[in-house]
């Protein structure tokens, strides 16, 4: 599957690969939200699947992080949602995926970025809000607007371009 660049509601999207159901998978572009935090991370599926800039309308949303991991599956013999044994490492490695625009060596580094890209988001929500948000009574604040923009200005623009230069056409 070759890869590709589009356009959809105002952001750029690029194409991972397309679904059992024959849906194209795309990524959004990262985005700065909220004057505080980049959203990215995002996958849609879109009403011309193939065509983003000629849709009328999302017909998906999810995150890359749900795409990998153990997945949640409905087991009809047992009335209920249990969670596979399988481990998803990376894109080309999930069932659900019919094909990727990504080699082996690609969807491991594509993965790792994604990884280190949620792990610093949550970093710099703690170094925003001073905390984990799960209480207002407490004694440590870590709020630290240095380490914030370090991580937000610096460190995450670097992911997203090595995000983008990998799924770029040539």
């Amino acid at each position: 599957m070759n890869k590709q660049k589009s356009h959809a509601f105002g952001k750029d999207v690029y194409l991972l690969g397309k679904n059992k159901q024959g849906e194209y998978l795309w990524l959004e572009a990262a985005k700065w939200d909220c004057d505080w935090y980049w959203g990215f991370g995002y996958v849609e599926t879109y009403t011309k699947t193939a065509h983003p800039e000629q849709s009328k309308d999302i017909n998906s949303h999810s995150h890359f992080g749900s795409l990998l991991g153990k997945q949640e599956y409905y087991d009809f013999d047992k009335g209920c949602f249990r969670t596979s044994t399988d481990y998803i490492y990376h894109l080309n490695m999930n069932p659900d995926i019919k094909e990727t625009v990504l080699t082996e060596s690609e969807a491991w580094e594509l993965s790792d970025l994604m990884k280190s890209y949620y792990t610093l988001k949550a970093t710099a929500e703690i170094y925003h809000s001073g905390n984990s948000r799960y209480t207002t009574t407490h004694n440590v604040n870590l709020k630290n607007k240095d380490q914030e923009d370090y991580i937000n200005k610096v460190l995450m623009p670097h992911i997203f371009n090595r995000v983008y230069e990998i799924l770029s056409p040539a």
